[in-house]
């Protein structure tokens, strides 16, 4: 259910002692109309063991380019596996012409990426195979990459002797009962033929109510239900209506598959996110999860997304329509690259990859999928494409505005290659974008697979009609939270640490909400700009936040909320020449934590969590490095805060120490929770982290960071959470040097980068 199966569209299959007796009942919870029970149901677990042929398997780790040659010096190890587990398998009882020939197996991935397949090929031609599993499993193939070869499996199987069933003959008489009994029905007594198992045969059925008994255990068929004998021997119950709600073709909507559907479609997002994952390249995608993947209906209107980053997903659909305007010419097979802030993006190094779903005849659109990744080095002034000094777009990185990466199926490689390397700062890393928006690609045909699927198996007008209630859904949901909420007049205001105001009126009246930041900064000389996309994101983020109850995050949460942004540092100009736009870098990190700090102050609702991501980004001229660091969030009325969490609009992680010592010339010397630094209350605020780095070569460093001059605040009475600070000991010396909330700066060889994060504030005063 939670992936969006109904079970109704399946048998269940009852086992155990007693599971014939309560078989029927749970089916009736369920939906399911079929039951299917072995003749050795009661004991089908103990039969399984003594049945199950012995295996026995190895694995030995390699290191190697896959070769012909790599192959024929791995034989020995392959033919040492082979004779040890035959070996083993004798012991078990096991004659050796009983053994089969060994199954032998090559554990492969492309150079640069984490997940491997497990390749078994009879011909030994294993490069092959493994590229068409790839291109099965992921939609594409690296041309001119190696394959790795990391590990070396075999297994062997030892027959037992057969435990086949033979199923019993065709019925030649009536079935009789051995005797008759009452049983307790629907409120009522009900006369009850009981019958033995061991008679029954083939075609002979029963009609509920029934007791069927076998030396193993008792079969209840209840009213409403009956079954027979199959062909196999099992007995095969069926309720009246054998018809399943997936066989229901009406597109009235139904509670049950509302949910399922609402599943269904965010398990399609899911499958996106797990796809772009695995095939990813970068350290920022495969670790830090800094990614997320969405379905939206023909007009960009979201309709599901997996549980990534919210920053990411309220902001999306704007993208999704800005690509609908510029490129109203779409495809099959085609594929639309935006990463402009100013058309639905958030900042330059989030790239979002755009894809269309036809109709299986290609005639009309029905979706779009859509995947946004956070590319750690995308061009700029300084590596890791968020320099903390920058004051115009052109500073922050290659700017892509609606590029069809992909027409009619084919990928435009040569042209996407020099756009990463041209302009006044180009990417250090064109090949790791690359790499990684193949793997966006991928995630969306994944999305597009799925629907089809999904399509093919509900039905197209039940889809999209239950497309529409899903959205109608969260929209009445969030009606019904704002009255909770009660008409009334809510503000809050803010700043950043520079003393940008950040200011918030929400006017609730009979299920609507406005929300006015009317009084907020204007244009942000640095890159502190946000849009109304981010603005959107922090809106929906929240309001959501407010409902008590799991309901999808789609566009109908923001149908109630009309969003008021004034002409300022929420809603800069644009300009169509980079170099004359705003930064918005820090916008879309540290604005929009402040913006959720404002609407929940507004609201009351919770005190403030750490209120930044504290971004650390480190690179020289070959690679750029991006993290964001937890922190504590905020205490409620009923709890107390977590401790070094990422929270609100950052659902990313912290990169593991051994891959990120791995992959880069750094050490990780400290990871720990920095206590004390919640804000006292009633309950408590969540504790900060603290993260420090030496570097192991010289890099350019920069930090963007907020809540080091105001803390985070508390919430009735609560304390705030301590600021964060920032420091850094340079190699040699014993003192260490406090850095600003922003800065730009240089590290050398042995010098430590220290981040100790804010905590999050308390709520209600502390209990004397």
């Amino acid at each position: 259910v939670e992936k969006g199966y109904d079970p109704a569209d399946h048998a269940l299959v009852a086992f155990g002692g007693a599971g014939g007796q309560h078989a029927c009942a749970v089916a009736d919870l369920l939906g399911i109309r079929r039951v299917l029970l072995s003749p050795l149901a009661g004991v089908l677990s103990a039969w399984g063991i003594a049945a199950a042929d012995v295996k026995r398997f190895d694995v030995r780790a390699v290191d190697a380019v896959l070769s012909p040659e790599a192959l024929r010096a791995h034989e020995p190890v392959f033919a040492e596996m082979e004779t040890q587990l035959a070996a083993e398998i004798e012991t078990d009882g096991v004659a050796p012409a009983d053994i089969e020939p060994a199954i032998r197996s090559c554990d492969l991935r492309y150079r640069g990426e984490d997940a491997v397949l497990t390749v078994t090929t009879p011909d030994g031609n294993y490069a092959a195979t493994f590229e068409r599993m790839h291109e099965q499993l992921y939609g594409y193939v690296h041309a001119n990459r190696k394959i790795e070869l990391t590990a070396l499996r075999v297994e062997r199987v030892g027959k037992t002797r057969s435990m086949e069933v033979a199923p019993p003959a065709s019925a030649a008489a009536a079935l009789q009962p051995v005797q008759q009994t009452r049983t307790y029905f629907a409120d009522r007594w009900w006369d009850t033929p009981v019958f033995d198992r061991s008679a029954m045969r083939i075609g002979h059925r029963v009609a509920g109510p029934a007791l069927i008994l076998e030396n193993t255990g008792t079969i209840v068929v209840p009213p409403d239900w009956g079954g027979a004998i199959v062909a196999t021997g099992d007995l095969l119950l069926e309720r009246g209506d054998a018809t399943s709600r997936r066989q229901n073709a009406s597109t009235a909507c139904d509670p049950v598959r509302l949910e399922l559907f609402n599943n269904r479609f965010a398990a399609i997002a899911e499958q996106m996110g797990t796809t772009l994952r695995r095939t990813a390249l970068s350290t920022n995608v495969k670790e830090r999860l800094d990614y997320s993947c969405a379905v939206f209906d023909a007009t960009g209107e979201l309709i599901a997304n997996a549980p990534h980053l919210p920053v990411h997903l309220g902001s999306m659909g704007a993208c999704v329509q800005a690509v609908l305007r510029e490129s109203p010419q779409l495809a099959p097979g085609d594929v639309v690259l935006n990463n402009d802030p100013f058309s639905g993006g958030t900042h330059i190094p989030d790239v979002t990859c755009v894809a269309p779903v036809f109709a299986p005849d290609g005639t009309r659109l029905l979706f779009l999928v859509a995947s946004r990744a956070h590319h750690a080095e995308i061009g700029g002034s300084r590596p890791g494409s968020l320099p903390a000094d920058a004051t115009t777009l052109a500073e922050e990185g290659v700017l892509i505005r609606h590029f069809k990466v992909v027409s009619g199926g084919e990928l435009q490689t040569a042209a996407l290659r020099t756009m990463l390397t041209g302009g006044p700062y180009p990417s250090r890393a064109p090949e790791e974008n690359i790499a990684d928006i193949a793997a966006q690609i991928a995630a969306n045909q994944t999305g597009i697979r799925a629907l089809h699927a999904f399509l093919a198996e509900a039905g197209e007008p039940v889809v999209l009609a239950y497309m529409q209630h899903i959205r109608g859904a969260a929209e009445a949901k969030m009606r019904a939270a704002l009255r909770r909420l009660g008409d009334g007049t809510y503000t809050f205001a803010d700043a950043l640490d520079d003393g940008s105001p950040i200011c918030c009126r929400i006017d609730v009246r009979d299920g609507t909400a406005r929300l006015d930041f009317a009084g907020s900064a204007g244009v942000h000389p640095g890159n502190f700009n946000a849009n109304p996309a981010i603005v959107a994101s922090a809106v929906l983020y929240c309001f959501r936040c407010l409902l008590a109850e799991d309901i999808p995050l789609n566009a109908g949460v923001l149908a109630p909320l009309e969003i008021v942004v004034p002409r300022g540092m929420l809603d800069p100009p644009r300009d169509d020449d980079p170099l004359r736009c705003p930064a918005v870098g820090a916008g879309n990190v540290e604005t929009s934590q402040r913006l959720v700090d404002v609407i929940f102050g507004a609201l009351g609702a919770v005190a403030a969590s750490q209120g930044t991501m504290n971004n650390v980004i480190f690179g020289d001229a070959g690679w750029g490095y991006y993290e964001t660091i937890a922190g504590g969030s905020g205490a409620g009325p009923t709890c107390c805060g977590a401790d070094a969490v990422h929270t609100h609009m950052t659902n990313t992680r912290q990169t593991d120490p051994e891959v990120l010592e791995a992959r880069y010339p750094v050490r990780l010397r400290r990871l720990a929770i920095r206590c004390g630094s919640g804000g006292a209350g009633r309950q408590r605020g969540g504790d900060g982290l603290i993260r420090e780095i030496e570097f192991l070569a010289p890099v350019t460093l920069s930090i963007i960071s907020q809540r080091r001059v105001r803390a985070p605040y508390g919430v009735a009475g609560g304390s705030p959470g301590a600021c964060g600070v920032n420091r850094i000991r340079r190699a040699g010396r014993d003192l260490w040097e406090e850095l600003p909330g922003v800065v730009s700066t240089s590290a050398g060889a042995g010098d430590t980068l220290r981040i100790e994060t804010p905590g999050g504030g308390g709520y209600g005063r502390p209990q004397a």
